[in-house]
């Protein structure tokens, strides 16, 4: 009976994450080629960086042209793979180097806080970039500073910014 019972939870909850995985979420990204260019595309939770990236590719007349494998995607100063799903970063609370990778709430791409050690509670618009453009600045700041996303690395500990300490 107990087996029967663990079956039937199991299933509510494979079904429940499907559910989760086609919910749809807006992406706000930058286009960078060595300046931003804002946009917001609509996709699903379950989707691909790769799919993503297609979509992004779409928007950006420069782009229309470009492979998606010749596309990064830059989250938190950190290149995520395009195997990944949005979901998979949602789910396990994926955090890059200064907080949350995927919180839906990005503001202003612009930090007032000096405090690097500080967590801001939104993200700031992920990046996407040519590979070629990262190759050729990948020594220059900001692409000096990104990575490749590994999931057992640890980026560290933030303390949560207190809103209610005077500014």
């Amino acid at each position: 009976m107990e087996r029967i019972e663990r079956e039937e939870l199991r299933k509510q909850w494979l079904k429940r994450q499907e559910e989760i995985k086609d919910e749809d979420i807006e992406i706000t990204y930058s286009y960078w080629d060595g300046s931003g260019h804002r946009k917001t595309v609509e996709c699903k939770k379950g989707d691909t960086i790769s799919r993503f990236l297609d979509l992004c590719r779409q928007q950006i007349h420069e782009l229309r042209s470009v492979n998606v494998d010749n596309l990064l995607y830059i989250k938190e100063d950190l290149i995520i793979p395009h195997h990944y799903t949005f979901y998979d970063f949602i789910i396990n609370k994926a955090r890059g180097k200064s907080g949350p990778l995927f919180n839906f709430d990005v503001h202003d791409d612009v930090r007032l806080v000096h405090d690097a050690t500080v967590e801001k509670d939104e993200s700031h618009a992920g990046k996407v970039v040519e590979r070629s453009w990262y190759e050729k600045n990948k020594h220059i700041f900001p692409a000096s500073r990104w990575e490749v996303f590994d999931p057992e690395k640890n980026y560290g500990k933030y303390k949560i910014k207190d809103s209610k300490k005077s500014k």
